[in-house]
């Protein structure tokens, strides 16, 4: 049965109307309340109902519901894939080091314990971030063998969700916590093998409270603690990783990257990778559209490949990982 112009342009509006009103939020640059901030994870997936709205407005044949669709679909993809995502700058001639990394927030320290020392052995992986870590978590860790891959450990037991460790290949050095959030966020200096010049990299277990009702303050508070951090950082090589609880459609988030005044931009590996439509969270429990709130960031001068996001049992999270190709420091 044909369907007439009339009933297109019906539908094409219909299909509109709910990504013109995300579009808004998306461009406005305010602090918008706890349901708007929620609604804007999901930014990403408005991509396809533009699409099929500029397709029902071509075969509607009406001129201003053409354009309207095309230039909301046009601000999807921009979105989708940032021009200003960010691209390692690391000169060739400099020598660097491999580094792959993985994270995973463990959802109370409940995560699949074999599944991530798997993982962790099947890819390499020379650092392993976890977030909601707990002390039974780092136990079984120990019993399937994390510690023979990787010996170097810090780790910090919170009540709830507040806990974190790092796990890595290379020595560690505590530098210290991020300041005044209610989640364990520790920072530390590694030192990448024994070349010369020498390859450091300071890295920062993130995990930001969620951006829930009566904790939305807190969660651009700990967004701005970050900002902060990377504002005062110079201009070393710097890894953040972690759960941010936040997306690339946060301006918060956005913020971050930005560096700050005097700060040096930073990149998030998975968006500059043009792979923002690979969800972290959730990967179980109530269906909804997966988001990507778990992110690796670094300083423009790393570049980063092979990123990719595994499902690991007992989490509702995905665990993230990437190759981090890491500059000397001189």
């Amino acid at each position: 049965m044909a369907v007439s112009p009339l009933t297109c342009q019906l539908l094409a509006i219909a299909l509109l109307v709910p990504v013109a009103s995300v579009s808004f939020f998306r461009a406005v640059l305010t602090q918008w309340p706890t349901p708007v901030v929620q609604l804007l994870s999901f930014t990403p997936w408005m991509v396809v109902p533009a699409v099929f709205a500029l397709g029902l407005a071509l075969a509607g044949r009406r001129a201003w519901i053409m354009i309207v669709a095309a230039v909301l679909l046009a601000a999807q993809l921009l979105w989708l894939f940032p021009l200003d995502a960010g691209r390692p700058s690391a000169a060739p001639s400099r020598s660097s080091t491999s580094l792959s990394v993985m994270n995973i927030n463990s959802q109370f320290g409940e995560a699949d314990a074999a599944e991530i020392v798997r993982l962790v052995r099947e890819e390499r992986v020379g650092l392993l971030a976890v977030q909601e870590h707990t002390p039974a978590l780092e136990k079984r860790l120990a019993a399937e063998g994390l510690g023979s891959v990787l010996p170097n450990r810090v780790s910090n037991f919170a009540r709830g969700a507040g806990g974190s460790a790092l796990y890595s290949l290379h020595p560690m050095q505590f530098v210290g916590m991020v300041p005044d959030t209610p989640f364990e966020m520790p920072r530390v200096r590694l030192a990448l093998g024994d070349t010369h010049p020498t390859v450091t990299l300071e890295v920062t277990n993130i995990h930001a409270l969620p951006p829930v009702e009566g904790r939305i303050h807190q969660w651009r508070s700990d967004l701005a603690a970050l900002r902060h951090l990377v504002a005062e950082g110079g201009q070393g090589n710097r890894l953040l990783i972690g759960d941010f609880n936040a997306t690339y459609d946060h301006s918060e988030f956005r913020a971050v990257l930005d560096g700050g005044e005097g700060g040096t931009k930073l990149v998030d590996v998975g968006t500059a990778a043009g792979l923002r439509l690979l969800p972290t969270w959730p990967m179980e429990g109530v269906p909804l559209p997966g988001i990507t709130i778990d992110h690796v960031v670094t300083t423009q001068g790393i570049a980063g490949s092979r990123y990719a996001v595994h499902r690991i049992p007992g989490s509702d999270h995905a665990a993230v990982l990437a190759t981090l190709s890491i500059p000397s420091s001189d």
